[in-house]
């Protein structure tokens, strides 16, 4: 069971690439979700309306098996897998890489091209600061009032973060934590009476 994956801390945007007149200008956005990664795709088609090509490649999920790469007109195979090798290069998940290319005028072929979108993906993860996210899952724990100061001192042994919580005569609190500890923590609140727990994954 992995419990961390690799993705990058932030966005990278503008890194640019000159090839035979044509200008391939980089991207990377970390995404988690399909939301995310159409708000970042469509930033950029508005940033770039007149470009030739808006080419991209993402992974997503623990080991990226949520993945697509996106030619966009150019010659199939010559520009989103291009990018989205260099995803698997840096064995990166939950990013997506884009590669806008303004046409200068030469045809670089289908060679020129699978070389120049590797190079600008390559050149946009090189900015970016590569870190390890560890997995964390939610759990919603329901209990009575009086037993809050029990519950948040587990929480905080734990390092869980509280997300929501409705404090009433039964209280319901959500949190989220490493999933590497739901075990221990599962264990902990097993032991404890007048509690109910389920994790929401």
């Amino acid at each position: 069971m992995t419990f961390e994956y690799k993705t990058i801390q932030n966005p990278v945007e503008n890194t640019l690439l000159k090839e035979k007149g044509s200008k391939f200008i980089g991207f990377a956005y970390p995404v988690n979700n399909e939301s995310e990664l159409k708000n970042a795709l469509e930033k950029i088609r508005t940033e770039h309306p007149k470009a030739t090509h808006h080419c991209y490649a993402f992974r997503m999920g623990i080991n990226g098996e949520n993945y697509r790469a996106n030619d966009d007109g150019e010659p199939s195979g010559s520009a989103g897998l291009p990018i989205y090798n260099q995803l698997l290069a840096n064995e990166i998940t939950n990013v997506l890489v884009v590669s806008v290319r303004y046409y200068g005028g030469t045809k670089l072929g289908v060679s020129g091209l699978v070389k120049a979108y590797k190079e600008s993906a390559k050149l946009t993860l090189e900015e970016a600061n590569i870190i390890i996210k560890e997995i964390e899952t939610e759990i919603e724990i329901k209990f009575s009032f009086n037993q809050q100061n029990i519950i948040f001192t587990l929480l905080s042994k734990f390092d869980a973060k509280v997300l929501n919580f409705d404090a009433d005569e039964n209280c319901i609190l959500t949190a989220s934590l490493k999933t590497s500890l739901k075990d221990s923590i599962s264990d902990k609140l097993s032991e404890m009476q007048n509690i109910s727990f389920e994790f929401k994954d």
